[in-house]
């Protein structure tokens, strides 16, 4: 039986059909009216009924960026949505008589795809961090998605690296999201380029560009192996890997998978992620080195994860 995907993004609103196997059979999207909360209630609604028509479904899950509570029900806090401890899934439920409604963080349903679907196949342990903007994470611990006591476990972003370092959108310093992000990339890169030397290709990229460095721009750079560019990713994936060694300090994963823009690079980004990861690593050489991948389903994560922690759900509770 199928389930439908909500993902609930900055500036759209996507939603799947998906089958128990993690294929897509339709996929739709809409603006997200970021300001109205109701109104993307009714783009919620709307688009479970467009994509179940004439399909029988078992299950409707939705993702978004906050913290969620544990039972997948209210989300506390949506720094994107004026939503506040909505209580989500009951006025879904009420308008969606007959479906099992979850609600999900959106980096948990993605790395729950990568897990079942994606990079993370076949393991049992699996880390993944999407390096966007910020730095979103999600853990599988022996085949279950951590949610932690209040349901807010994960955000890798907010470990922090540099005791009173950069400050942090979440009101603390040195979180890995002000070194490990692709907002951290451009603030490299543009220290590179005022440098002189090896950041001169980077400074006349920003010259053309109106005097401003963006993610195409320093993209295209890494894409060229320019050095100055590649210096600056050398650096993001230096403080992703000092993070993760942390990381594996406690959880030991099998896999770290990496996705979002930033991830694109491949192993442009991954090379220096690994080898700062085993500098850093505690009784190095005395323990299973874990793989470094990248993110396989890339934008379809959101919608697969959601349906299929949507489809367990309605089994568990069924």
């Amino acid at each position: 039986m199928h389930a439908i995907g909500i993902d609930i993004g900055g500036t759209k609103v996507a939603g799947a059909l998906v089958t128990e196997g993690g294929d897509i059979l339709r996929l739709e999207r809409r603006p997200t009216p970021a300001g109205d909360p109701d109104a993307i209630v009714d783009i919620v609604v709307e688009l479970v009924r467009e994509l179940g028509d004439g399909e029988r479904i078992v299950a409707a899950g939705v993702a978004a960026a906050g913290f969620i509570d544990a039972a997948q029900s209210t989300v506390y806090y949506a720094p994107n949505i004026k939503w506040r401890s909505e209580p989500l899934r009951d006025r879904l439920s009420v308008r969606l008589p007959g479906i099992d409604i979850t609600i999900d963080n959106d980096a948990n349903a993605a790395g729950w795809a990568e897990y079942r679907f994606g990079a993370g196949r076949g393991t049992t342990d699996m880390t993944m961090l999407t390096i966007g903007t910020g730095v979103g994470g999600a853990i599988v611990t022996e085949g279950r998605l951590l949610r932690g006591g209040f349901g807010a476990a994960g955000e890798i972003g907010h470990l922090r690296v540099v005791p009173d370092g950069h400050p942090c959108g979440c009101g603390q310093k040195g979180c890995i999201e002000q070194y490990g992000s692709g907002r951290a990339l451009m603030r490299f890169a543009g220290e590179i380029a005022d440098a002189g030397g090896i950041g001169q290709p980077l400074a006349r990229a920003r010259e053309a560009n109106g005097g401003a460095l963006d993610g195409t721009v320093v993209a295209a750079l890494i894409a060229d192996d320019d050095p100055g560019a590649l210096e600056a990713l050398r650096e993001l994936g230096d403080w992703l890997g000092q993070a993760c060694a942390s990381i594996g300090a406690v959880l030991d994963p099998q896999v770290f998978v990496f996705g979002g823009g930033v991830a694109m690079a491949g192993d442009r980004l991954l090379d220096p992620v690994r080898e700062s990861f085993l500098a850093h690593l505690p009784a190095r050489g005395f323990h299973p080195e874990p793989q470094f991948l990248v993110a396989q389903l890339v934008n379809d994560a959101g919608v697969v994860g959601a349906a299929d922690l949507a489809r367990i759900h309605a089994g568990s509770s069924g």
